[in-house]
């Protein structure tokens, strides 16, 4: 029984960890976003992850403006890949600087810093509400046990921003614009 309990004990005391480094990476994350430091945001974002999320979505949506409605196979994907830079990838690239980054989480304005295009607007991170715990619980979306997606507001409009774990600290791992934004993203993409 001693055994049970200890096992027990021991299990809530990594979950207690687990959640607490998440809070702690994000209250990191959201200070370092209010303070207008691009260096401190870039050193919380993983740009790999959040550059291959904004380019899927752009091509989903593109996919889905052709009349596609269907995901992305990984087959596809790879051939995507393969051909190198294309326009959605050059597009999340524009997106993906450090002050149009820290801009896009301090404002939500998405916009392309290069050729000063704004696509819309979501919900800004600085304006997220990360002193009260229990607001900050009841946004989270647990994705996969090293990922969550914290919605941003309760409107479809709000957007998201997904945190993964790595090592010890959670990063930046990827932006969920709203439909209205990529929408105006798909629409500057050729029909062809």
């Amino acid at each position: 029984m001693k055994w049970l309990v200890g096992i027990v004990a021991v299990l809530l005391l990594c979950l207690a960890v687990y959640a607490g480094l998440a809070f702690v990476s994000a209250l990191d994350l959201v200070s370092a976003v209010r303070s207008s430091d691009a260096a401190q945001v870039m050193a919380r974002t993983d740009l790999p992850r959040v550059r291959h999320s904004l380019v899927d979505q752009v091509v989903s949506a593109y996919l889905d403006r052709l009349g596609q409605k269907r995901p992305v196979r990984p087959l596809e994907r790879m051939a995507i890949s393969a051909i190198g830079t294309t326009i959605a990838n050059d597009l999340a690239i524009k997106l993906m600087t450090p002050e149009n980054l820290s801009a896009l989480l301090k404002s939500g304005t998405v916009r392309d810093g290069a050729e000063n295009i704004t696509f819309g607007t979501m919900s800004s991170l600085a304006e997220f509400d990360i002193s009260n715990i229990f607001v900050f619980a009841g946004r989270i979306t647990l994705v996969k046990p090293v990922e969550f997606a914290l919605r941003l507001g309760d409107s479809q409009d709000a957007g998201r921003v997904s945190m993964h774990l790595d090592g010890t600290t959670w990063k930046l791992s990827g932006i969920g614009l709203p439909p209205k934004v990529l929408a105006n993203m798909v629409d500057r993409l050729p029909t062809r």
